[in-house]
């Protein structure tokens, strides 16, 4: 979630220029009382403990690394609505209603997601939201976003029940992509039900405890749940592992990560491990992490992956000629020094940032640029839903506008005009990557910096497999000549992977690029 104060900014990005200032699931400040038109906020029930729950279902997860893995962030709401009988009663249009997206439609359009070749699925929080609407952010906004919790131990029924959620999970387990569920232990929502029934678990700014530190700071004006409590932390960590027991989820996304304290999260690691899964997945997101700031929960075991945010102001500055190549280069060097056994997660554009697209003034040839980078480094690529198909996000809150679905009867977007020309694009970067073990375990080496063509090679010696790639970023075309890769001795030929095409060994490997273009080479099956 969106850190909403002004002095945090996106960190590590020295290279190239930041992506824009995100804008908050909520303003900064404390949201305005609800208009009069707003419904009735019904008398909080008293704080429900966890449920018996039967023991974990049997899994099958994929027998691959996470290493290999490419995450689908999905913003429920916005994505497919597939049971209209749970819809908020607003205008879908309006940016901060309930659009109708549910479980049940994520679930019926799960071939989307497969037949992109995306093998995990994260999902906004699915938990019973504040009731009403806040108006700091300039609108009515409502909870749409799954961020302002009201009830930790009751799903939302805007976006399905406890049947749908399972029913996705096993869904998505059959078609071989492991599913990663958000969830929140810094703050529940504006309002919520715990400052009255447990006002001495929070701190407020109704109540002048906020602090100035990260941890006892109320972030955009949330409550702050004191998680150095140990019956908040016992009652928070005891509800987010029951839904993971009940529903199979393979992990989970953590949210406002540098908010709660290494002590909290290490007993977290401690009872997912002990009470879910030995291999339960855990991606933190420390806003502005990279590789550097991300190391102290690294090297203390607190999570798997994080966030690196340093990626899309690199890529986005090197495609569009903001500094050397070989100064980006360096950047994806210094992405290897992530701790070892941990990953970083790579993103173009997600509900807290503008579009990649969007930044790029919809220039769909640059934005294929970016998709190669994104999917032919090392770490965890993360596409956000509807950029494959040219959404182009914008700033908040049209980063978080209706998936397009073009000529499919699919709400809340259908008739949004979708680029079915990028998706394939998308398609075929993925399947390369998923075929070839060195673009997502491999090790990285330069093999030209200079001028606008970059060329790059990535070997993986447990496989044998290396692959070449190469991005020209000018405006004219652009040829290269590199020495023959020395893991392709005797090699007859090579492939372009991307594009089709075959080029025969010798002394060099002499590449030539139309502008802004990409090539992938690897061995000929």
């Amino acid at each position: 979630m969106f850190q909403g104060l002004v002095a945090l900014c996106l960190a590590g990005c020295a290279t190239a220029p930041t992506p824009t200032q995100p804008a908050p699931e909520a303003a900064a400040t404390q949201p305005a009382a609800p208009p009069t038109e707003a419904p009735a906020t019904p008398a909080p029930e008293p704080v429900k403990e966890a449920a018996p729950v039967a023991p974990a279902p049997a899994r099958k997860e994929p027998a691959r690394p996470w290493a290999d893995e490419v995450l689908y962030f999905v913003v429920v709401d916005r994505f497919a609505d597939g049971d209209p009988s749970n819809n908020e009663k607003g205008d879908p249009k309006a940016p901060g209603t309930f659009h109708g997206g549910d479980l049940k439609g994520l679930t019926a359009n799960l071939e989307e997601l497969s037949s992109l070749g995306v093998t995990a699925l994260w999902l906004t929080p699915l938990l019973q939201q504040i009731p009403g609407f806040v108006t700091g952010s300039g609108f009515p906004d409502w909870g749409y976003h799954g961020y302002w919790a009201d009830d930790f131990h009751a799903l939302d029924p805007r976006f399905g029940t406890e049947a749908d959620f399972k029913a996705l999970v096993d869904a998505a387990h059959a078609r071989g992509i492991r599913v990663l569920l958000d969830v929140v232990y810094n703050h529940p929502g504006y309002n919520s039900r715990y400052l009255k029934d447990h006002p001495d678990w929070l701190r407020s700014e109704d109540k002048g405890t906020c602090g100035s530190d990260d941890l006892t700071s109320c972030v955009a004006g949330l409550p702050d749940f004191k998680t150095e409590r140990p019956e908040v932390a016992k009652y928070l960590l005891d509800a987010q592992i029951d839904w993971a027991k009940r529903s199979g989820v393979d992990g989970f996304r953590l949210d406002t990560v540098k908010h709660v304290s290494h002590d909290f999260w290490k007993e977290h690691r401690r009872r997912t491990r002990a009470e879910v899964s030995p291999d339960f997945f855990l991606l933190g997101e420390l806003w502005g992490g990279d590789v550097e700031s991300l190391a102290p929960y690294f090297t203390a075991d607190e999570m798997d992956a994080g966030f690196d945010f340093a990626f899309v102001g690199n890529a986005l500055g090197f495609i569009q000629g903001r500094g050397r190549t070989v100064a980006f280069d360096r950047y994806l060097q210094s992405r290897a020094k992530v701790t070892a056994g941990h990953h970083l997660a790579h993103f173009l554009s997600s509900h807290d940032v503008d579009g990649a697209l969007h930044q790029l003034q919809g220039n769909v040839p640059l934005f294929r640029l970016a998709a190669t980078l994104q999917l032919t480094t090392a770490g965890i690529p993360v596409i956000y839903y509807g950029e494959e198909v040219g959404r182009a996000g914008g700033d908040w809150p049209q980063n978080r506008s209706d998936m397009p679905w073009g000529k499919q009867a699919v709400k809340p977007g259908a008739g949004k005009k979708r680029d079915e020309s990028l998706r394939e694009y998308y398609k075929r970067l993925i399947a390369i990557r998923r075929a070839h073990p060195a673009l997502s375990r491999g090790v990285h080496a330069p093999l030209s910096t200079e001028g606008d063509v970059y060329v790059f090679q990535r070997r993986d010696d447990a496989s044998g497999d290396t692959v070449v790639v190469a991005v020209n970023r000018g405006k004219t075309k652009g040829t290269v000549s590199v020495p023959w890769p020395e893991a392709w001795t005797g090699v007859g030929e090579v492939e372009d992977l991307l594009n089709g095409g075959r080029t025969k060994a010798g002394a060099t490997l002499d590449l030539a690029l139309p502008p802004l273009s990409a090539r992938i080479l690897g061995r000929v099956p």
